[in-house]
């Protein structure tokens, strides 16, 4: 009885090394051809395709590559021609631009995506080849026998045997090779000196960012007091706005340390900065009352609001522009000329030399 029990109760030693599939986990995968073979054993086996369900898959590959192509051009039409004719608000033409871009996009990728995934399951062998490696500069024989192997799996791929698809394909991967030198643009053209100058001219009004009111000193007359102004104007022109917005900042006047030159670039202790940081371009929109100094969350740029917006810490190279103001003939505040010098980031600036 109990050499029964154990005979039947032992698990043996092949049972021992199969680890145990756990409860609610899928069985092994079993090896599978994803293609019918007439014959099975050995090397010799010969993979027949249904010449029927075989031209079904090439048109369903071509019909996916030309998608794809249409959809490259679609890209460049997007890019190059369509985001400046359409619209008159740069955010909802960035918008419909972007909608339009990324859609484009995903066709290209699912198109090539699913055109080669049919290609492979429908139209190509899965034949195992192993080759086994020694030195690292191969003999002549083993490589007559990669070759051979090559040119079997080129032949055995369609894409010699099957113009359609080779076709198709370059002329899906045409757009792609164009797409770098259409987004090349970008790089240029140099803005030379276009970043020196701003909207702000003489006589052009502040206002308050996001109403588009105007200023009398009298509505700004509390010490302490900072609120971002823009050129009269400008509120819609967002690349505009990216370089001309304005910090206006209430300072003691009598505390204010004016530079020769600018005794008429404040009005009654009211002065303007530039609100973009001379590091790399954020906006320095922190102001302490207490010790007047404007800093930029980026990287701690500080700036002292009385002496001309010098830097006194932070990597910052050079002090935020001033923007010279006075007040004109009803009273509001107003630019008496655009700024003396580059506003923003130093590296802005690297163009031909100021005029």
């Amino acid at each position: 009885m109990s050499d029964t029990n154990d005979t039947h109760g032992a698990p043996s030693e092949e049972e021992e090394r199969t680890p145990k599939r756990v409860i609610g986990t899928p069985p092994q995968v079993q090896s599978q051809d994803l293609l019918p073979s007439e014959e099975k054993g050995g090397e010799s086996d010969q993979y027949v395709l249904d010449p029927v369900k075989a031209r079904k898959a090439e048109r369903a590959v071509a019909f996916f590559f030309t998608l794809t192509f249409l959809a490259g051009v679609a890209f460049i039409v997007f890019y190059a021609v369509w985001p400046g004719y359409v619209g008159n608000d740069d955010i909802v033409r960035a918008m419909h631009s972007n909608y339009a871009l990324g859609s484009a996009l995903t066709v290209i990728f699912l198109g090539l995506a699913v055109g080669m995934t049919i290609w492979v399951r429908h139209l190509m062998t899965t034949k195992e080849i192993i080759q086994e490696r020694h030195e690292l500069s191969s003999p002549s024989e083993d490589r007559e026998v990669f070759n051979e192997y090559f040119m079997q799996g080129t032949d055995e791929s369609g894409l010699t045997k099957r113009p359609l698809l080779r076709r198709t394909l370059l002329l899906a991967s045409a757009p792609l090779g164009l797409l770098p030198l259409i987004l090349l643009r970008d790089l240029g053209p140099l803005p030379e000196k276009k970043l020196r100058h701003t909207t702000w001219k003489k006589g052009t009004r502040l206002v308050v960012d996001g109403t588009g009111q105007p200023l009398k000193p009298s509505d700004f007359n509390s010490p302490g007091s900072i609120i971002t102004v823009i050129p009269e104007g400008a509120e819609d022109k967002l690349d505009e706005l990216a370089k001309s917005t304005v910090l206006l900042i209430n300072v003691p006047e009598d505390q204010l340390k004016v530079k020769k030159g600018r005794e008429n670039w404040n009005v009654g202790g009211i002065i303007a900065y530039s609100k973009i940081c001379t590091h790399v371009g954020c906006p320095a929109a922190l102001y302490e009352q207490t010790t007047h100094h404007i800093l930029c969350p980026c990287h701690q740029s500080t700036f002292d609001a009385l002496d001309g917006a010098k830097v006194i810490f932070g990597p910052a190279a050079r002090p935020l522009p001033q923007l010279p103001i006075g007040v004109d003939s009803e009273g509001y505040l107003i630019a008496t000329s655009d700024f003396h010098e580059p506003v923003g980031p130093s590296f802005w600036e690297r163009g031909r030399p100021k005029a």
